[in-house]
């Protein structure tokens, strides 16, 4: 009876805890193996890959689950493909991560796994390409650094640079880069663009680079998203252009041809628009969440590895934000829930599983509350296979015919997971003894 007790005391804590700390998430970012997001309170945090400092943490470890970086005064990040951006309150911009072109701007061209402050104010607003940083003054004016071989800074050269570099004097409201290129939107809505344009993705007609920017759309663009050599932008009427590399049909035309010139998609109810290296992410007005393209990594989120031509339906409704980058993307429910879909291999996710990849969108936060399994599958005299539903470190909280105290059961541990599909993951649990059958258990995964 005490035992049953306590650990019914050890479940109803946890419970007031998660309720207690309800997360509200109010910005997301992602870059090739590494992602943040961004809490009401100011706080930074990240997870995935960190080998070249991408994270900031001051160390070169990757982590598989969410970490906190910055414990306040956030309020926008940006990832390059192994650098990072990030804005404070007081509109100062900080980097950390790879510089092997000068995309941190600090003057060198050494990387640092420490945040590192760039511009001290006046700094309202950033992005990244895959090794170039933009970002926006109060002003209006587009300052960019780093990687400028196609001539994506459209500075008027193709030299790279280590220090920021006024590339658009104002009038700029938004703007993005790609692995090559750079878009961006002015104040009277038109569509300017520079650099790489092997596959058409400035849209000028042209498959000619750029070193200095041009207009490509006069007026009318409210967003503009740049994937690796394709591009999305969305007018004030809903509407979806594209323009750029369509070999994984991530234009979502129904073609593998490219187009060098924009082209209308969805003809209305778009609202935000996300772009991958080959795939493409859009919302509805409705909430719903729809994709095409590239899925090899399963990043389309349908459950399969197979590319979409067209734009393809994978949540009805909720869904308030995307992000993408390169193979994996976040997204944002209207309740507050984080959830990721993709490549995994370096953990970026956050799911406490890197190297399984994942098929559907998964939520990663609020961490799931205990499950109760269905009933186990088979037992030995030491041990039980059942199934959870998220990654991580697993601890048995209580179950039903429980012939052994709790305190004789091991954690498990994400090194014997023995299965994955569609997010359901085989686990084993082990008891110190032989226990009755059709038992059931409430697993909690640990922080």
């Amino acid at each position: 009876m005490k035992s049953i007790l306590k650990y019914g005391l050890v479940l109803l804590l946890w419970q007031a805890g998660e309720i207690k700390a309800a997360i509200t998430i109010t910005n997301i970012a992602v870059g090739y193996g590494h992602s943040f997001f961004l809490k009401s309170d100011g706080a930074l945090w990240g997870m995935g890959r960190n080998t070249l400092g991408e994270l900031g943490d001051g160390t070169s470890i990757s982590t598989n689950r969410p970490k906190q970086l910055v414990s306040s005064n956030v309020v926008a990040m940006a990832c390059g493909s192994d650098h990072s951006l990030f804005l404070k309150s007081d509109g100062s911009l900080w980097v950390c991560g790879y510089n092997q072109y000068g995309q941190l701007g600090d003057g060198t061209f050494n990387m640092t796994n420490r945040l590192e402050q760039i511009v001290p104010a006046g700094v309202v607003a950033i992005n990244a390409g895959n090794a170039h940083s933009l970002f926006l003054k109060s002003g209006g004016s587009l300052w960019g650094m780093g990687l400028n071989s196609d001539g994506e800074l459209g500075d008027g050269t193709f030299n790279n640079t280590n220090r920021p570099e006024q590339l658009v004097a104002s009038g700029v409201t938004a703007f993005s880069g790609g692995s090559f290129h750079t878009l961006f939107l002015k104040s009277d809505g038109s569509l300017w663009g520079m650099g790489a344009n092997a596959y058409g993705q400035l849209g000028d007609g042209t498959l000619a680079a750029t070193n200095y920017p041009e207009q490509i759309v006069p007026s009318n663009v409210v967003a503009v998203a740049c994937g690796s050599a394709h591009s999305l932008f969305l007018k004030t009427n809903g509407s979806l252009w594209a323009m750029g590399d369509n070999e994984n049909g991530q234009l979502g035309d129904g073609t593998l041809t490219n187009a060098s010139v924009p082209e209308q998609i969805v003809a209305s109810n778009v609202v935000a628009i996300a772009a991958g290296f080959s795939h493409s992410l859009f919302l509805k007005s409705d909430g719903s969440l729809w994709v095409m393209g590239f899925n090899g990594s399963s990043q389309l989120g349908d459950g399969t590895a197979v590319e979409s031509h067209t734009p393809k339906q994978i949540i009805a409704k909720e869904v308030t934000a995307v992000v993408s980058q390169t193979s994996h993307n976040l997204l944002l429910k209207s309740d507050g829930s984080l959830w990721g879909m993709g490549y995994n291999v370096d953990g970026q996710l956050g799911d406490g599983f890197p190297n399984y990849n994942s098929m559907i969108p998964e939520q990663i936060l609020p961490s799931p509350r205990p499950v109760l399994t269905n009933t186990i599958s088979f037992k030995t005299n030491l041990q039980f296979s059942t199934v959870c539903r998220f990654g991580g470190t697993f601890n048995l909280l209580a179950s039903t015919n429980l012939t052994q105290p709790l305190s004789q059961w091991l954690s498990v541990a994400t090194n014997i997971i023995n299965n994955r599909t569609n997010n359901l993951f085989s686990a084993t649990l082990t008891n110190a003894a032989n226990a009755s059958a059709s038992q059931k258990f409430y697993i909690l995964r640990s922080q």
